[in-house]
């Protein structure tokens, strides 16, 4: 039942007109079009809001991006106390909308029309702004675990270790990968959990793990790795409680108590939609900046701005874009400088124009 009216099994877009959540673009043409609601799509539209521009933000599940499953974020300026992935999104789209963003969920994007910055949507809407932010993040690569999907964000996460740890205090958690992340990761984790067990297909950590990582495992008396090892299921009923491990060898499953399972086994940027003119990094990252110059791909006589793709005003922050720092605090600082960039694009355009 939502808002008084029954609907069975709905699909997302269905509850989000249930909820009267706009699902259809208000207008053909906007000052800028921003792809995705995480953390810096929000920034990049609370800014580009407050500042004048026509705005709408283009949203293919719920806003929050991967932020918004965190159930704590321990370090984000401004909240002592902590503050979950799913508070600080909705404050920030709170925000956002109060200040007049559009804010269209439950819609993908087929292509983006490089030389007349269109916006095709599925469903044949076609929208255009002089301006385009890309904020599409990264799809983290799923393992095949029965009950993943219920308890994704309720004690399993993706890559969250920092904002989580506060929470695992006197737990046993599990890992799941066997790069540095994976490593740095249990270390971490090993100052706060009780103990930590990283679950490793293989049969080494050498071969995908920077030796001093794998030394200082071997230095932490409550860290531990079980090889040739993969979770296959999760159980609990609000939370994570239990986790099934394979072992590869013999087939034999068996059930572990588990205060949390992270999982460190890559990401992939949301990029495979893009038109050919964005160029990527050869991960798929999109390159802005001195690194379009660098790859050879810019054609105007200035040098791009410091988030410009190599399609002049198309912008990207966030996850998605080629950079060493993936945090949330970067992802929003990243969004709202992009609006300045806007601003100095959009006088450029008038005065050409």
């Amino acid at each position: 039942v939502v808002n008084g009216k029954t609907a069975m099994r709905p699909q997302l877009r269905r509850v989000a007109e249930l909820l009267d959540i706009p699902t259809e673009p208000a207008a053909a043409e906007y000052d800028t079009a921003i792809v995705g609601a995480g953390p810096a799509g929000l920034a990049a539209a609370v800014y580009a809001a407050s500042e004048g521009l026509r705005t709408i933000v283009i949203e293919r599940e719920a806003p929050g991006g991967q932020a918004g499953t965190s159930s704590r974020i321990e370090n984000y300026l401004g909240f002592p106390a902590g503050v979950s992935g799913e508070e600080l999104s909705s404050r920030a789209l709170q925000q956002a909308r109060r200040l007049g963003a559009e804010i269209l969920v439950t819609r993908s994007i087929t292509r983006i029309d490089a030389s007349t910055h269109e916006v095709h949507l599925d469903g044949g809407d076609v929208l255009r702004a002089p301006t385009i932010i890309l904020a599409c993040g990264v799809h983290w690569r799923h393992p095949a675990i029965e009950g993943f999907d219920r308890l994704a964000g309720k004690g399993i996460f993706y890559g969250a270790a920092r904002s989580e740890a506060s929470n695992t205090h006197g737990l046993d958690i599990h890992i799941i990968g066997a790069g540095n992340s994976a490593g740095q990761a249990a270390i971490f984790f090993a100052s706060h959990a009780r103990s930590v067990t990283i679950l490793y297909r293989g049969e080494t950590l050498e071969k995908s793990m920077s030796q001093y990582l794998v030394d200082q495992l071997a230095t932490r008396t409550n860290i531990d790795v079980l090889y040739r090892t993969e979770v296959v299921a999760g159980h609990g009923d609000t939370s994570l409680e239990t986790i099934d491990v394979r072992d590869a060898a013999t087939g034999e499953t068996t059930q572990l108590a588990s205060g949390g399972l992270f999982i460190f086994i890559g990401a992939d940027a949301e990029t495979g939609w893009l038109p050919p003119e964005i160029v990527l990094d050869e991960k798929g990252y999109v390159l802005t900046g001195s690194d379009v110059r660098a790859a050879g791909r810019w054609q105007l006589d200035r040098d791009p701005y410091l988030l410009e793709t190599s399609v002049p005003g198309i912008f990207a922050c966030g996850d998605v874009r080629f950079s060493p720092v993936k945090r949330v605090a970067a992802a929003v600082g990243e969004g709202s400088m992009a609006i300045a960039f806007v601003h100095d694009y959009l006088r450029e355009h008038a005065r050409s124009g």
